[in-house]
């Protein structure tokens, strides 16, 4: 199996030696490449850098950095390398990207990417919370990625009425062995946006950071997460609301 890994947090993040470790539990060394920001780019979304170069270190001959976007990431996998991959794994980001916090997730667009290449992809990531420090904060992740991508890989479901199907999980703030369970989960919803704006000796600055601890509702990603299980959120590249759209074809 060859793999593709990638981030946000930049090549040298630890959630991306979590995530090596667990890709070696699917494949060998030799059949991983991993793909990384050269620096932190949380925040950006699907976005792809369009307009303008990028630069390509090999580090080594499987450990390339990019100054580019996670999306930029996966482009260059694809293109440059030798072999096609069968599976792209994005993280495990340091903090969750469940909820609203997927739509701003570089994880989560380096794996819709990935899907829109038709490749199967996952993204990981590890929620916060008072249990965890620098020392243990990837516990759950650490213990629970490979049987989890294992659980994903044998439902072999990966299309969606011909729409490409990539797959978001989030780790519970506890330890490894407090972990509850796995729930398959929407992904949630918190009412208003979190960002906004301050300006400070005349730099005008985004700020805010959505709220990690507040519940969703029964059956979504968060709400699991807060209560010790792994969410597994199906995610589809086709953003068409299937509902308000048969309300709109009955006018």
């Amino acid at each position: 199996m060859k793999i593709l890994i990638t981030n946000d947090d930049g090549i040298d993040a630890p959630g991306l030696k979590v995530l090596y470790n667990i890709a070696l539990g699917l494949t060998s060394a030799e059949n991983i490449l991993t793909v990384a920001p050269a620096m932190e780019q949380s925040g950006v979304s699907h976005a792809i850098s369009y307009h303008g170069s990028i630069t390509l270190n090999k580090l080594t001959e499987n450990r390339w950095s990019l100054h580019g976007t996670p999306a930029d990431c996966v482009i260059v996998g694809i293109s440059e390398y030798k072999h096609k991959f069968d599976l792209v794994l994005s993280g495990v980001n340091r903090g969750n990207n469940a909820g609203q916090n997927t739509m701003y997730s570089g994880t989560v667009g380096a794996t819709i990417e990935a899907s829109m290449n038709r490749i199967p992809a996952i993204a990981l990531s590890q929620f916060f919370g008072p249990k965890l420090n620098n020392d243990n904060i990837f516990d759950a992740a650490a213990c629970h990625g490979l049987k989890t991508i294992e659980n994903i890989l044998s439902l072999n479901l990966w299309e969606n009425n011909s729409a490409p199907v990539h797959y978001n999980v989030n780790f519970p703030p506890c330890l490894g062995n407090e972990v509850s369970g796995t729930s398959f989960t929407t992904q949630g919803y918190r009412s208003g946006a979190p960002f906004s704006t301050e300006t400070s000796n005349k730099i005008l600055k985004i700020k805010g950071l959505p709220q990690q601890q507040e519940d969703t509702g029964k059956g979504t990603d968060i709400h699991a997460n807060i209560n010790g299980k792994i969410s597994i959120t199906p995610c589809s590249v086709d953003l068409t609301d299937q509902v308000i759209l048969k309300k709109l074809r009955k006018l």
